[in-house]
């Protein structure tokens, strides 16, 4: 059975093509996805695979709705993360970047008066304007996106 080991790209695209499909008919069982796999002596796929029923009966929640309260969620609470604050932005080439230097000023997309966008490494959780607290820079959220949806952002 040393033959089983050695799969070319192409017939394993097309064995992985076929398994696509039965699947997809919905009627195909494991049975005839494993039996098309092994067909061929060089049908079989180079490392151990595992059912594909492991992967479809995996818990996709458990059931519960998503939420602050859910026993994971507790596990990743206290993970720092990067918020930013994004005025606007705009695209430039690199001849006017190399260009620029104290005093320029760059236009930017948003209007003014326009909310700013809070990102969270990145996701758009919430829009808020400009306030001043204590001499510093602050910001006062007015929109939020629901915490249920920010946690389906971060799944």
């Amino acid at each position: 059975m040393a033959d089983d080991q050695n799969t070319s790209p192409e017939e394993q695209a097309l064995a992985d093509e076929w398994a696509a499909a039965l699947a997809e008919a919905g009627d195909a069982s494991q049975d005839d996805i494993d039996a098309l796999l092994n067909q061929g002596p060089a049908a079989a796929p180079a490392a151990p695979r595992a059912p594909l029923e492991d992967f479809a009966s995996a818990p996709k929640g458990g059931g519960v709705p998503l939420g602050l309260e859910g026993p994971n969620l507790d596990v990743i609470l206290d993970i720092p993360v990067s918020i930013s604050m994004e005025v606007g932005s705009t695209e430039i080439s690199i001849r006017n970047l190399l260009q620029l230097n104290q005093g320029s000023v760059v236009e930017l997309d948003r209007l003014a008066g326009e909310p700013l966008d809070v990102l969270v490494n990145g996701t758009l959780i919430a829009h808020g304007e400009v306030v001043v607290v204590n001499e510093k820079f602050g910001i006062r959220l007015t929109d939020v996106i629901s915490p249920t949806e920010r946690i389906k952002k971060l799944r």
